[in-house]
Formats: C-alpha cells, sequence, structure tokens
C-alpha cells in the first residue's frame, strides 16, 4: 500500500440545472461550465469559501466537456453559488459529475470516516440543507443527518456509491421537492436559496490508499 500524492480525489462537475415537469419547456441554469469564466480563465458568479488549506480548483475540460475540478488533500473549501429557484415551479434537478478517486473507508455515518469525494450542497435557508454525495461505502439510496453546525440540519443522500462507475460521466437527476419533504417533513421551505459544491479533509488517520 502507498499513500496518494499531495493532490488527490479529483472531482469533475458541470451543468447543474433545476427544471420543471418534462411537459414543460422552462429550466434554471445554475451551473454551466462552458460560459462561467472569464478572460481570464477564473470563475464567475461563485464564491470561493476556504474553511482549511488552500482552495485547489480549475475550470477544464474533460473528454470535450467543460468542467470544474476539484481536488483535495487535507483542505475543507467549496464553491458557493447564491440563487433563488421556487421548487414547486422547478423541482427537478439534473447534473453530471465523475469521480476519478475515493477515500479508502469513507463513510458519512461515522464522523471517524466522514470522508466523501464528491458532494453538491443544496441550501433552503440558514439552517437547512440536502447535501447529494458520493460515498464510499454508505449504500446507494441512504438517506440520514450529515455532520452539521450546531445551528444547522443537514441531510446526506447518497446518490452513488462504491468505485464501480469512476472514472465514468454520470448524468443525475433527483425531484429536490419531494426530497425536501420526505427529509424534512411538509413543504414549508420550497425555495432554493444556495447552490455549492465542496470538498472535505481527510483526517490523518483517514486518508485514501492505493495499492
Amino acid at each position: 500500500m502507498s499513500s496518494f500524492p499531495s493532490k488527490w480525489n479529483p472531482v469533475l462537475v458541470v451543468v447543474l440545472m433545476c427544471s420543471a415537469p418534462v411537459w414543460a419547456a422552462d429550466q434554471v441554469v445554475i451551473a454551466d461550465f462552458s460560459s462561467a469564466v472569464d478572460g481570464s480563465g477564473k470563475l464567475t458568479g461563485w464564491q470561493v469559501k476556504e474553511k482549511s488549506g488552500k482552495a485547489d480548483f480549475a475550470v477544464v475540460k474533460d473528454d470535450g466537456i467543460p468542467a470544474v475540478r476539484l481536488r483535495s488533500a487535507n483542505t475543507s473549501f467549496s464553491l458557493q453559488k447564491e440563487v433563488h429557484v421556487d421548487l414547486k415551479q422547478y423541482p427537478i434537478l439534473t447534473w453530471r459529475w465523475k469521480v476519478t478517486k475515493l477515500p479508502n473507508g469513507g463513510d458519512f455515518r461515522k464522523s471517524s470516516t466522514d470522508d466523501q469525494a464528491a458532494q453538491l450542497f443544496l441550501a433552503f435557508s440558514k439552517t437547512r440543507a440536502i447535501v447529494y454525495i458520493w460515498d464510499t461505502t454508505a449504500p446507494q439510496g441512504t438517506m440520514a443527518d450529515a455532520a452539521a453546525p450546531f445551528f444547522m440540519s443537514i441531510k446526506a443522500v447518497v446518490i452513488r456509491s462504491g468505485k464501480t462507475e469512476t472514472g465514468s460521466w454520470i448524468t443525475e437527476t433527483r425531484n429536490v421537492y419531494d426530497d425536501y419533504r420526505k427529509l424534512f417533513g411538509g413543504c414549508r421551505a420550497t425555495t432554493l436559496e444556495e447552490s455549492g459544491y465542496r470538498s472535505i479533509p481527510s483526517t490523518p488517520e483517514h486518508r485514501p490508499k492505493a495499492t
């Protein structure tokens, strides 16, 4: 066994949108990285929030697909964008992502192994959020509480689990409105206020390994 190099767990994400039901043509594009860069190649309309370490991300083309690449090595940061989307009108969220490596033994259900290769974070208020994750161990379809500050309730939904589909672009579709009602009950909060991609740290005791 040997440790990964200092940069590991690259995550590629492209085109994030909310849309009306299939019989309607309306859609709201939240992120399209083919046009989200300025003349110097920097992301526009997104905020970088660094919790620890230095953020490592770039807008790239992967297999000809414009994407944002996130890398994490004992760092914690996020890319965030403020949005206002009425989920009653636009309940369907679609995105594409690609993960090339998973943290060995990662499992969000335990604090000692809470480490994922990819997270898509949706905030509905300052106190409620849903995070869609690609977990190493937790079964696909798992819905449970995620680690959160004391003033927040964050619910995790495992969209992908394990390494079977790593290295390939995967298109995901979720009914966020339905997920919110299942996870929080009722439909009091129906506006998506913020979206973002998060990179979380791997602790020294829980670093991914490569054979």
